[in-house]
């Protein structure tokens, strides 16, 4: 008895050891093909960088992806989500469906940089004229993306399962009128159809130096809602405010109430708030007290409970604000993105993927962050990881590096090929999971 159990322990501890140097030379292929596919991927970023496109109008970088994936032999679907493109890779051996996720659309800002790509392009973003730029590094998401494609698809006979591949337009939001982005991706199946088991996402960073990964565990970015509010006064002339009803002077108490139920209503130590009135438009002329003044804003939470009662709490602090003064108040609440959150077993199982992609001392975890990422959706179809990839020259200083949104947004190239490893060694640990 004794001696078959010896036996059988031997056996798996041989058929164990086995795996694990099919893996590391797989890892080893991995490096060799990272090394080679870097120029490709640098000539891919910085021409999508020079020609950026707005959501749901990324015609000539879907085109480019899409090529690009047909000659890997995939099986490609196009006009996804509108712009959207999606490649099938199936592995030579069975396993589970990875879902690997880039975002393609630029933002409405004139970039000033003196890159040699830089770009000089101009669209019409909600009637308006407007420059166009890639200032939060979709464009490098994509690059990486491609060049994971290229590599796993040299090794598709050894991968135990299937990716999908996710080339996702109007992460940044569909203009106005349209539906686009994540949500509209998983509306219309890009979850299913092979059913994706798992799926993992990145997003480069100007502030977190080159060659490094930071992670959150459970929930990482916020969710995101953006309010409307009317405040209807009555107008007047602005040499006689008793005659009227001040709808600019209410909202600007509106605006100081919206911060009290940060300050003073919101249990911070929790999980943040952020409550941000982006917008205030109100009359014509100097002299003239309107009969409404119009504020939009943004609302920042990472824990759902505490959505709901800020929601709830902007409302009523709105309405008895505006009432006191002897005004009415409108208000709606549009939610944008849902929290994203990442799957604390997922998590813990993927941090040696990582670690053996960037080193163990470039990987750490982080806090929370209150920007938002649409990459939500995909976590409410199967379990979800979103980690952050370093894109600051090194050595630079983080406190110093122009942010995203703006237009002297930059990251170095050289971060790209990290999260090219990152990617592939996800797919190929996770593939090998018993």
């Amino acid at each position: 008895m004794r001696s078959t159990c010896a036996f059988v322990f031997f056996l798996l501890f041989t058929i164990h050891t086995v795996a694990q140097k099919d893996i590391v030379k797989l890892k080893e292929k991995i490096t060799v093909s990272a090394d080679a596919v870097e120029s490709k991927c640098v000539a891919w970023r910085r021409q999508i960088h020079q020609y950026p496109e707005l959501g749901n109008r990324e015609f000539a970088t879907a085109k480019l992806v899409a090529e690009h994936l047909k000659k890997l032999g995939l099986e490609v679907r196009e006009n996804v989500a509108k712009t959207g493109v999606v490649a099938i890779l199936q592995g030579g051996k069975p396993g589970p469906c990875i879902g690997l996720r880039a975002d393609m659309d630029a933002l409405p800002i004139v970039e000033k940089s003196n890159l040699p790509f830089a770009s000089k392009e101009r669209s019409v973003y909600n009637g308006q004229d407007v420059g166009v730029m890639h200032a939060c590094g979709h464009d490098t998401h994509v690059a990486m993306l491609m060049s994971v494609a290229e590599i796993l698809a040299g090794i598709k006979n050894e991968l135990k399962g299937t990716v999908k591949f996710i080339f996702q337009p109007a992460e940044e939001g569909p203009p106005e009128g349209e539906q686009g982005g994540a949500e509209l991706m998983v509306k219309e199946g890009v979850m299913d159809d092979p059913k994706v088991d798992v799926i993992f996402g990145l997003h480069i960073e100007s502030n977190i130096e080159a060659g490094q990964i930071q992670y959150k565990t459970g929930s990482f970015m916020a969710a995101s809602d953006w309010f409307h509010i009317v405040v209807k006064g009555k107008g007047s002339h602005g040499s006689q405010p008793w005659l009227g009803i001040d709808p600019v002077a209410i909202s600007a108490q509106i605006v100081q109430g919206l911060q009290h139920i940060v300050s003073r209503q919101s249990e911070l130590t929790k999980a943040p708030v952020v409550i941000t009135v982006g917008k205030i438009h109100a009359g014509v002329r100097n002299n003239i007290i309107p009969d409404e003044c119009v504020l939009d804003g943004t609302i920042r939470t990472l824990d759902s409970k505490m959505q709901q009662e800020v929601h709830a709490r902007i409302k009523h602090t709105t309405k008895t604000i505006a009432e006191a003064g002897g005004a009415t108040a409108e208000i709606s609440i549009d939610t944008k993105t849902l929290v994203t959150y990442n799957t604390p077993d997922l998590v813990r199982k993927m941090i040696p993927s990582l670690q053996s992609a960037a080193g163990a001392n470039n990987v750490t975890e982080r806090e929370w962050v209150t920007g938002a990422e649409d990459f939500s959706y995909y976590g409410t179809k199967a379990p979800s990881f979103f980690f952050y990839l370093g894109g600051m020259p090194k050595g630079n200083d983080p406190k110093k590096a122009p942010p995203h949104h703006t237009a002297e947004f930059f990251v170095d190239d050289a971060g790209m090929k990290t999260g090219i490893k990152a990617f592939c060694h996800i797919v190929i640990d996770y593939m090998n999971m018993k």
